[in-house]
């Protein structure tokens, strides 16, 4: 009996640092999109005011995809 206590706390112990790992691997990516996206949101303005500079009356954002 002992025994099975002492294997069900290690399987705990190692399912509670696959948690703790897997909880570092989202707060990293989280931290890379929000990144990401800033970097995106900033070349967009940035490919808007081009477009509008070039002459262009719609800016590159807000156009809609030639597919649609």
């Amino acid at each position: 009996m002992q025994d099975r206590f002492e294997r069900a706390e290690e399987e705990i112990a190692h399912l509670t640092r696959t948690v703790e790992d897997l909880s570092d691997v989202v707060v990293e990516q989280t931290r890379r999109i929000e990144r990401l996206e800033r970097q995106l949101g900033l070349l967009m303005e940035r490919e808007a005011e081009r477009e509008v500079e070039g002459g262009g009356t719609i800016p590159l954002a807000d156009q809609k995809p030639p597919h649609w």
